[in-house]
């Protein structure tokens, strides 16, 4: 199966994503909150700086779990970036 290509909003939602997700983090380091969350550290940084703009949603949920941060702000976020706008 041929996936198509991201158009420029969803690889922005991506960016968006990988925004909150960073800050989330916080000073928590990248490997122990990648492999908390079953994935590989590089897999994380891909997501965080957008080179991974649509990752799986179980990605996200367990992200979302091991970040303690509401999965309805991640889908916002990817939405239309209400959110996460006003948080800032």
């Amino acid at each position: 199966m041929v996936r198509n290509p991201l158009t420029p909003e969803q690889v922005e939602a991506g960016r968006r994503l990988g925004r909150l997700l960073r800050e989330a983090r916080a000073d928590r380091d990248l490997g122990d909150v990648a492999r908390a969350a079953g994935m590989s550290p590089e897999t994380l940084r891909k997501i965080e700086t957008g080179r991974l703009p649509s990752p799986a949603f179980g990605t996200v949920a367990r992200l979302s779990e091991v970040l303690d941060l509401p999965i309805q702000d991640l889908a916002a976020a990817w939405r239309n970036g209400a959110r996460l706008e006003a948080a800032s």
